[in-house]
């Protein structure tokens, strides 16, 4: 019978849920969810300084927005508790006194620390980066318990990945530094290893390590700028492994059926925010149109833009138009933003460049155009086309004027569906503000 997977995710609550914290976490409840096991999330909070409470929930809050539900943890409890390690310090103690008395370790002064055994050579195999060696001499003794009572990280990691039995341990390829010094912990206290995967590290566009500027930066800057969970679970996804076939957009449920620990590359991952646009757009793509227009209204609301003077339908259809564009919310927003307002679009244009000769030529249309029986796109389009080959003048001629008067952008959705959509009388208003229409 195959050992149920036990995984784990152990933050330290020293700050908020940041990018490189979130790819480990989606890797270990991806292969927890994948192998039908247990995904643990510990607190790693041995740092009196510097760990808060405030940190441990915005942590929890971020992984509960990017959907990585865990089985056990603080706030669930479960049968290998505690789950936060200030609460296990007497766990550590324990462990550590026996290391003493059986000679392997040996106090210094309130400290207790590992005697290094000479002439081994560690070895382990990496799920990701194949088998790895080291000289046991090239390792200083390990100090196990600090003078203050509270255990070093590399002992404490051991402890709670064997008591909580925890059989793969999915980390950072930073962390393969310190693997030797706790795979000879493990085997001092007479443990069985767990398997070991250690993860790309993830590098900025320039190819140096990630930084603020270039990603390093929480979850939930990511949700304020208007990237949504799927889309940032699908790209966290992709660094350092591949769903196959080219295939780059998929959903929680196809990455669960898809994913295999041992297919991670070992290649460095680069965080492409241009990358990272088109997959979320995609997603956007995908969304419920009343789930997208509910995470559109509150960047509206940032943008001061009122969405409360119009009804769902209207709103819905507003978005509709925009036909995919914008990779954010807050870019949905913006692109959309001149279907609820007329101030944004003055904001962007002031007419500077419509002079009275091309506004006396122009008005004749417009008139026409505004006051036409049906008031739907293919009469519009009609009357545009005939009008400029009766004046030899080109369709666009028409149609840029009015996309500027009624959107301030050089580029939006169908001028003559957003003419539509605004209405008969909006629309007069604000090319009657432009002098494209007499008043």
């Amino acid at each position: 019978m195959m050992e149920k997977v036990r995984v784990r995710f152990a933050p330290s609550p020293t700050g908020a849920l940041h990018i490189g914290g979130a790819h480990t976490a989606l890797f270990n409840w991806l292969w927890a969810r994948r192998m039908g096991g247990r995904f643990v999330l510990r607190i790693e909070d041995t740092d009196r300084q510097r760990s808060t409470k405030e940190f441990e929930r915005t942590i929890l809050a971020g992984m509960n927005w990017l959907g990585l539900d865990w089985d056990e943890g603080p706030d669930c409890g479960g049968d290998y508790g505690p789950y936060r390690q200030s609460e296990r310090l007497e766990i550590y103690r324990r462990h550590a006194e026996a290391l003493v008395e059986k000679g392997l370790a040996y106090r210094e002064g309130e400290a207790i620390v590992h005697h290094v055994p000479q002439d081994q050579t560690v070895r382990f195999d990496d799920m990701v980066y194949g088998p790895i060696e080291i000289k046991s001499e090239t390792i200083k003794d390990t100090v196990l318990i600090k003078s203050d009572g509270m255990p070093t990280y590399n002992f404490a990691v051991v402890v709670d990945d064997y008591t909580m039995d925890i059989n793969y341990v999915i980390r950072g390829e930073d962390h393969i530094i310190n693997t030797p010094k706790q795979i000879l912990l493990y085997e001092a206290l007479g443990w069985k290893l767990p398997r070991f995967a250690h993860l790309p590290m993830i590098l900025g566009e320039d190819k140096k390590k990630l930084s603020k500027r270039q990603g390093a930066t929480s979850v939930y800057d990511y949700r304020d700028l208007g990237y949504i969970p799927e889309g940032i679970f699908n790209f966290l996804a992709l660094l350092g492994w591949s769903a196959g076939e080219n295939r780059e957009i998929f959903d929680r449920e196809e990455a669960t059926s898809l994913f295999d620990l041992r297919q991670v590359a070992k290649r460095k991952a680069v965080f492409d925010m241009k990358k990272l646009g088109f997959v979320n757009q995609e997603h956007l793509k995908r969304l419920a149109p009343s789930r997208k227009l509910a995470l559109v209204e509150p960047f509206w609301k940032a943008l001061s833009v009122d969405a409360s003077p119009f009804d769902e339908t209207y709103l819905l259809r507003s978005l509709d138009l925009l036909e995919g564009r914008g990779q954010t919310l807050e870019e949905m927003a913006r692109y959309s933003d001149f279907f609820l307002s007329f101030e944004p679009v003055k904001a962007r244009y002031d007419g500077g460049d419509l002079d009275e000769t091309l506004k006396v030529r122009l008005r004749p249309f417009f008139e026409a155009l505004t006051t036409t029986e049906r008031w739907d796109h293919d009469s519009m389009a009609e009357r545009a086309r005939l009008w400029a080959a009766e004046e030899g003048l080109k369709l666009k001629d028409l149609a840029m004027p009015l996309r500027w008067a009624l959107t301030g952008r050089k580029v939006s959705p169908g001028i003559f569906e957003v003419a539509v959509h605004l209405g008969r009388e909006e629309v007069r208003r604000r090319l009657r503000h432009y002098g494209l229409l007499s008043l």
